[in-house]
């Protein structure tokens, strides 16, 4: 991801993304520790501060936590995770519907293009 940022988004927001997206993808399993803030603004080529703003967000949704002095960790509740998970694809997906609607396709047009991917 290193300095491939969308320039009409905030980067605290990709930064997150970008974590959600390892979690999910098992890069991070539930109760592991993640990369300290100044390992992920070297990773990111960020600011730490802006690494700070996305990970006390990610622990806002519950999907990070703090332990005191020792860093923080992947929520160890693999519900949540599997939540989240599905909340995230579902966005996307009406997102794509969206926009091949918009330059019109409908539902079913698209599925059949999907199908005819395989």
């Amino acid at each position: 991801m290193k300095n491939e940022f969308d320039p009409n988004l905030p980067i605290y927001l990709q930064v997150m993304e970008e974590i959600k997206k390892d979690i999910f993808v098992g890069k991070y399993h539930c109760g592991d520790k993640i990369a300290s803030v100044r390992e992920l603004a070297l990773v990111y080529s960020v600011n730490p501060n802006t690494i700070q703003k996305a990970l006390s967000e990610l622990e806002r949704t519950g999907i990070i936590y703090s332990k005191r002095a020792q860093g923080r960790y992947v929520s160890e509740d693999s519900n949540l995770i599997d939540d989240l998970k599905k909340e995230v694809s579902d966005q996307k997906i009406r997102t794509f519907l969206n926009k091949m609607m918009e330059i019109g396709y409908d539902k079913s047009m698209i599925i059949k293009m999907i199908e005819e991917l395989d």
